[in-house]
Formats: C-alpha cells, sequence, structure tokens
C-alpha cells in the first residue's frame, strides 16, 4: 500500500512538473493553478502516506511541529506566492518557477506528514490536531479561490493567454484557477480532515477488547 502510494504520487508529480506546467501554457493562472493543487492536494499527500512512520517522516523528529503549525506554514506559503510580484515573478522565470513549486510541495508535505504522521505515542491527538489544520487549510484555500474567482479585474497580467489550448482573457483565466482552487482545497482539505477525526475517534482494541 505505501509503496503504490509513493509510485502514484511520484508519477502525478512526474505529469504535473514535466508536461502540464511546460505544455499547457505555463503563462497561464488556470495551468498553474491545476498543478499547484494537484502537487499540494495530490502528490503531497501520497508521499506522505508513504513517509508517515519511517525513518523519512521528519515530523518525528519535530514534536513541535504540529499540524496547527504545519497549517500556517501551508497557508504562508500559498498566500505569499499569490501576491501579484511574487506571481509575475514565477510566470518570467523558470527558476522562480522551480522555488515555487518545490515550496508548494514542501509545504504540503509538512502539512500531511504531521497530520498523518509523527511518533506513535500521541497520534490520536496528533490526528485530532491534524483535523484541525487541514480543515483551517480548507478554510483559507477556499478563501482565496473564492477571492480569485469572483475579482472583476485580473490580478495577474492584462493579456490574452493559451489554458490547454483554450484562448482566455486574463480575468477568464483568473477566475477559472479560483474556481480549481476553491473546489479542490474545499473538497480535498475537508474530507481529510473528516477522515482523520473518524479515525481518531474510532475505538481502540486493548489487551482485555475494545474500548
Amino acid at each position: 500500500m505505501k509503496m503504490l502510494s509513493l509510485m502514484a504520487g511520484i508519477i502525478l508529480l512526474v505529469v504535473l512538473w514535466a508536461l502540464v506546467l511546460p505544455l499547457a501554457g505555463r503563462e497561464s493562472f488556470s495551468v498553474h493553478m491545476v498543478v499547484h493543487m494537484g502537487v499540494v492536494a495530490g502528490v503531497a499527500p501520497l508521499v506522505a502516506i508513504f513517509a508517515s512512520g519511517t525513518r523519512y517522516d521528519v515530523t518525528m523528529h519535530w514534536p513541535w511541529f504540529t499540524p496547527v503549525v504545519a497549517s500556517v506554514v501551508e497557508l504562508a506559503a500559498v498566500w505569499g506566492w499569490h501576491l501579484p510580484p511574487a506571481r509575475a515573478a514565477a510566470e518570467a522565470s523558470w527558476v522562480v518557477t522551480a522555488l515555487e513549486q518545490v515550496t508548494f510541495l514542501g509545504a504540503g508535505l509538512l502539512l500531511w506528514l504531521s497530520c498523518l504522521g509523527g511518533a506513535a505515542d500521541g497520534r490520536e491527538g496528533r490526528r485530532l490536531a491534524g483535523t484541525f489544520g487541514l480543515l483551517f487549510t480548507s478554510m483559507h484555500m477556499t478563501l482565496l479561490g473564492a477571492l480569485l474567482a469572483l475579482s472583476l479585474r485580473p490580478l495577474y497580467g492584462s493579456g490574452d493567454v493559451t489554458c490547454f489550448g483554450i484562448p482566455l482573457s486574463a480575468v477568464t483565466d483568473q477566475q477559472a484557477g479560483g474556481v480549481v482552487m476553491l473546489l479542490v482545497g474545499a473538497v480535498v482539505y475537508l474530507l481529510g480532515g473528516v477522515v482523520l477525526l473518524a479515525s481518531a475517534l474510532e475505538p481502540r482494541e486493548t489487551s482485555g477488547g475494545r474500548l
């Protein structure tokens, strides 16, 4: 199960970084958002499932790095890279784009690992905290997605762009990207929080039977 999860994560990452990002229209905000959400809500949890509880699980050695802390790091990464100057820099340079994408992957991995991994002692409490962390992440991504989707003026350039071969105006492209973030951020992180909560509240086996 863990190896299948890792393989799926690697394949998805290759598709996003080697195919979608360079070939679908890097100047398109919608393409950027498809790649961004694919990395943080697809690749990151898949790789975190593989790494949780192993020597690759850095949160086992960082007890202070709780899901709440990780969700704040994720917030800073997501909102910081979507400021207009940062977005313009990423569109203008492949080096900055690479830094942006690595930041998204790192922040996403740390968030999911902080929720799914960590030391065995107190893991139920960590998963309860992870529920809050994922729900908070869902909320701030939903908010940013809504702001972008409802904006009547483009924040990231003014010219037409090509998104997966489809020409779009700058504002339409931005609104479509906002919808992607709104839907994926709401569904994936909310679902993850619900699953973590159910797992934390599930009765545990003891030597004398179930609790």
